[in-house]
């Protein structure tokens, strides 16, 4: 018996209501999962690398298309590292492994990721058509199980590997190479490390002024992710005053931006601002949705950087290639 149009309409409404359902819950388990470790004084962006025998700094990765996850990604699988020991970031979907000429060992359990996107549904298209309106893109998001290649068996040799860590003497001169590729005007002085959005510069205290050496080019990472955010770059709001929700945002991104520059370039994330944690609890609290927004954030701001030093002449596109979906897996 064929479907009444009354039918049809409930049955694609009781979907569309799953699926925004999933979305909530999706959120909020994501959420839920970062708070208790702020909570805890734990910051998911600053783990302990080889503190268990595991793997060191680096992204995490794709082992099939060599792709490194992006956004709130990055935090899940870090996480996920640093909990068992595993000695890789390299990960795969259960058809990977597959297709790579092994297994996911049994009763392994695999990580949840999300790939967020955006798409046009054909009806909008021709709506959009005849009306001479825009299309608007509705947003998705879906779930992904991985698995780290140390819960795989038989996979064959040449997968994307684990990049070797460079010593001190050589993560130097990359980190000195990226504040050189950013165009940013980078002053060197006083005692105090800030960005100022208003004048578009930098400025950190001399190198003398740190401890550890390493500690300089963290903190020059960290405000270098704040001069992301200027209009002429990746266009975030840095107009909010001190103590404001907006600008414990804005610390978040610069926060997370570091960490995965640092993670990228081979150098141990530290937590820069740790006094900003009630904030940012406060901030996870009211909207589930905002460590997704400020992760994805996070890895535009690091990937513009990024950019900028393997070629200096992409600047003006860098922004496009930056600014990929919330969270993208690399699948």
């Amino acid at each position: 018996m064929p479907k009444s149009p009354r039918q049809s309409v409930r049955r694609k409404g009781a979907a569309e209501d799953h699926q925004a359902g999933n979305r909530v819950n999706l959120y909020d388990a994501v959420t839920a999962r970062i708070i208790t470790e702020l909570e805890a004084g734990r910051l998911p962006w600053v783990q302990p690398w080889g503190a268990s025998g595991g793997t060191g700094p680096s992204l995490p990765r794709n082992a099939l298309t060599a792709r490194n996850y992006s956004g709130v990604n990055v935090l899940i699988l870090w996480g996920a590292v640093i909990e068992h020991g595993w000695p890789s970031q390299s990960w795969l979907t259960f058809r990977q492994a597959q297709e790579a000429g092994g297994c996911v060992r049994k009763g392994e359990r695999g990580q949840c990721v999300v790939y967020a996107d955006r798409f046009t549904p054909e009806a909008e298209r021709e709506r959009a058509r005849r009306t001479g309106d825009d299309a608007k893109a509705i947003a998705f998001l879906k779930r992904f199980t991985v698995f780290n290649v140390a819960q795989c068996d038989g996979l064959r040799e040449g997968l994307a590997s684990d990049p070797a860590p460079l010593p001190e003497r050589e993560v130097i001169p990359v980190a000195e190479a990226v504040i050189a590729a950013s165009g940013v005007d980078f002053r060197i002085g006083g005692t105090r490390a800030f960005y100022a959005p208003a004048q578009d510069f930098v400025q950190v205290p001399p190198q003398p002024a740190f401890f550890e050496q390493v500690n300089y080019y963290r903190t020059c990472l960290h405000e270098l992710t704040h001069a992301t955010g200027h209009a002429k770059r990746l266009g975030r709001d840095l107009t909010n005053g001190f103590g404001s929700k907006e600008y414990a945002r804005e610390e978040l991104i610069a926060e997370m931006g570091s960490a995965f520059l640092c993670a990228a370039l081979g150098i141990v994330p530290t937590v820069r601002h740790a006094d900003y944690i009630g904030s940012w609890l406060e901030v996870l609290r009211e909207d589930n949705r905002a460590i997704f927004r400020a992760a994805s954030a996070a890895t535009k701001a690091a990937d513009w950087l990024l950019a900028r030093r393997a070629c200096p002449e992409q600047g003006k596109g860098a922004e496009a290639q930056a600014a990929r979906a919330d969270g993208r897996i690399a699948a």
